[in-house]
């Protein structure tokens, strides 16, 4: 099994990342979880064949922040631009081949789930990991190109993400889906996780 896989991280920064999280719990204690999503996250990348690379926003949290990212992956710069346009700069720069974009905000995410992405583009053209909220923690394909306008018009951050994406595909490509899993915006799929105890852990922030 051979591919690439991006990891989408952002600077663990209050107030710059999870704020709809932020605004139930703080803004301290919600970049405090994603810091530690981010590492769980890397952690289960680090457990397979595939290429790693970081693709990180913003640009200058390489200098402050690098300490939080394993030297050993290789690391990029996300584009400007809405994520769509992102995802589409990543995928056009990784090498020929699968290639697969997470987040680091699905703490239920497994090596496994990453070797049955892989495992999937070995026979379709495209494959996703939906989350609960309709949108996706995972998005891969093939050897093919990204499709031209694949995110175009994307209602992101709602629930029709995911079912936007795949109505821009080309209809003759055959697509995977992985298992849905929950991927953390605010208080109610902290609750829903069981993730009182983090909560908790980063009341003193």
């Amino acid at each position: 099994m051979s591919g690439t896989l991006v990891i989408f991280v952002k600077a663990p920064i209050a107030g710059r990342v999870k704020t709809r999280l932020g605004a139930d719990i703080g803004m301290a204690r919600a970049a405090m979880l994603f810091r530690l999503m981010t590492a769980q996250t890397i952690a289960a990348a680090s457990n397979g064949p595939w290429r790693t690379v970081i693709a990180i926003d913003p640009p200058a949290a390489v200098a402050e922040y690098g300490a939080l990212w394993p030297p050993r992956f290789e690391r990029l710069i996300q584009s400007k631009g809405d994520l769509g346009r992102r995802m589409t700069d990543a995928f056009r720069r990784a090498p020929r081949g699968p290639a697969v974009i997470i987040g680091a905000d699905a703490p239920g995410l497994r090596a496994v789930h990453i070797r049955r992405a892989f495992s999937a583009l070995a026979g379709n053209d495209a494959v996703f990991g939906p989350a609960a909220d309709g949108g996706y923690w995972l998005i891969g394909f093939s050897g093919r190109r990204v499709a031209a306008g694949l995110f175009d018009r994307v209602r992101w951050s709602s629930e029709h993400a995911l079912a936007d994406t795949r109505a821009n595909l080309p209809e003759s490509w055959r697509v995977a889906e992985l298992e849905c899993l929950r991927d953390i915006d605010d208080s109610r799929d902290l609750e829903a996780l069981g993730f009182d105890a983090i909560r908790r852990s980063t009341a003193r922030l």
